[in-house]
């Protein structure tokens, strides 16, 4: 049984540890506190790597199994993820009135990187215009290239864009641009081969302005328009408050910047020494967004949007063993709302096709994402555990647009809790249990009980709250999850069973599996 009765008796709670269930106490505020932060309704988002843009989307037709996995998160917020195409590929694309979508080359694969990016890619304006296969309401930001630094180039790019999105086929999809990004982690160029050992900060805000200015007028961006994305740092080498401190804002371009993004992967190097276990870690998973805070206030100060617009656990497509198991579910849940308490606006979770890391594959697979053997028969497009992460997210967040939420204080390492409000009424909360269960453990599975206090107004808070669960077997499981009873294992990303809501009496408290997550609604 996941719930149990709880009496505040001693001998009650002696025979609960003989049952390996540690009791704990979490108090909710009943209101919102103070140190509330908004909630986006597109909190969990997605970055695409470029030179795949044509499978997520589909070319003759749209892609059914990308549409409806992006139109299922859609369906619980309003509105549907936000999209970033661009990253490593963003900064090797030309433009040329003679392609039609794409011609591209790629390396060959390995066994570590089965699914590599491309080397070069040149781009029509159709590639531009498949934005009409994505759901209504999405909206998104593009790449154009900085890596080149040929400002006639990067204003053909984000003239072919502009143009797209004022084609009927995109606007009658209600798909709409918001943001040009200018260079794709520009900080390491000096590391990716763009620019030279000497790189600085100085040159890059100098060659930014250079080519931002060509691209606003090729775009016609404006304020209370089409405006840009700065920054799009993948380290701390270059950071928002020194392209601040250089001007970058004042200038004639800069002044179009609304919204300002890093990049973070959870671990960047020595995955190879990287476990599951090490992997669920809740101080880990705070000590990965506390470094931005700075940079975050930095921006806020100015009137900004703040978000990490690619990310993901492990950098370079993933770890097998972390990456695409269920436990990285877990932790999606808890580094995104986390990065809400923050006052991060959105994250940008990165995908491409094979990416270990990835939410669904959107097209079939004939090569193992995790050692590049050959499949067959094919893998046909499926999501992966990471994907019932966006699904209890976007239920937590709910369709009002206007939650917030606060982080609740869980007296245990690796249990997290968060309430969410809408106006001045609480509304949900989650609690993740990353407490990592195997398929290598033994013995029983270990669990925690949640007694609720509600603080903070007169009255004892709810009495009954409905649960939907996250139900995983094994940490290192790749499939087989459930969220409220529903699989979105199925061939079109389609939920498949009933839908499973336990009634919970709150008096009673409730009952956490290891490696498991519950959404209580009041």
């Amino acid at each position: 049984m996941h719930f149990q009765v709880l009496s505040t008796s001693l001998s009650l709670a002696l025979s609960l540890l003989d049952l390996g269930v540690r009791a704990m106490n979490v108090s909710v505020p009943v209101i919102p506190p103070p140190s509330s932060q908004p909630l986006s309704s597109t909190l969990i988002s997605f970055s695409i790597e470029q030179d795949r843009w044509p499978e997520w989307t589909g070319v003759q037709s749209r892609n059914e199994f990308t549409f409806n996995a992006l139109d299922n998160y859609g369906k619980l917020t309003g509105k549907p993820p936000a999209l970033r195409v661009g990253a490593d590929s963003e900064d090797r694309t030309t433009w040329s009135p003679d392609v039609d979508i794409i011609e591209a080359m790629f390396p060959l694969s390995s066994a570590a990187t089965p699914y590599p990016e491309a080397s070069t890619i040149t781009v029509g304006d159709g590639f531009y215009e498949l934005s009409k296969f994505l759901p209504s309401g999405t909206v998104m930001t593009w790449g154009v290239n900085l890596g080149a630094n040929n400002a006639t180039n990067a204003a053909n790019m984000a003239r072919s864009i502009a143009k797209a999105f004022d084609t009927p086929a995109v606007k009658n999809a209600q798909v709409t641009l918001a943001m040009i990004e200018i260079g794709n982690e520009a900080d390491i160029f000096n590391f990716t081969g763009f620019r030279g050992s000497d790189w600085s900060v100085e040159e890059y805000v100098s060659e930014w302005e250079a080519n931002a200015g060509p691209v606003s007028q090729a775009a016609g961006l404006k304020k209370g328009g089409v405006t840009f994305q700065g920054a799009a740092f993948g380290t701390p080498q270059f950071n928002p408050r020194e392209i601040f401190a250089l001007g970058i804002l004042d200038s004639a371009p800069g002044k179009l910047i609304t919204t300002i993004s890093q990049h973070r992967y959870s671990i960047t190097t020595g995955s190879a020494d990287a476990t599951l276990s090490s992997f669920l870690n809740k101080a880990n998973v705070r000590s990965n967004l506390t470094l931005w805070q700075p940079d975050i206030a930095a921006t806020k100060q100015r009137g900004l949007r703040y978000v990490i617009g690619e990310t993901g656990s492990v950098a370079f497509h993933g770890a097998p063993g972390i990456s695409n198991t269920a436990g990285a579910a877990l932790w999606v849940i808890d580094y995104s709302l986390q990065a809400a308490t923050l006052g991060i606006d959105e994250l940008f979770f990165h995908e491409g096709v094979g990416y270990k890391y990835n939410f669904l594959q959107p097209v079939s697979l004939n090569r193992s994402i995790l050692d590049n053997s050959p499949l067959n028969p094919v893998q046909p497009p499926h999501v992966m555990p990471s994907y019932y992460a966006g699904i209890l997210v976007y239920s937590l967040i709910g369709t009002s647009g206007s939650a917030k939420i606060v982080e609740l204080s869980v007296p245990d390492d690796n249990v997290s809790g968060y309430a969410v409000y809408e106006g001045s009424t609480l509304k949900r909360a989650v609690f993740i249990n990353m407490h990592a269960w195997l398929s290598s453990s033994t013995g029983s599975r270990p669990s925690v009980h949640i007694d609720l206090s509600f603080i903070g107004a007169s009255g004892s808070g709810a009495k009954k709250a409905i649960a939907k669960r996250l139900v995983i077997g094994h940490a290192d499981d790749i499939q087989n999850l459930t969220f409220a009873g529903q699989s979105f294992e199925t061939a079109d990303a389609r939920p498949d069973g009933e839908l499973v809501e336990e009634s919970v009496d709150i008096g009673k408290g409730v009952d956490l599996l290891s490696t498991e997550a519950v959404l209580l609604s009041f």
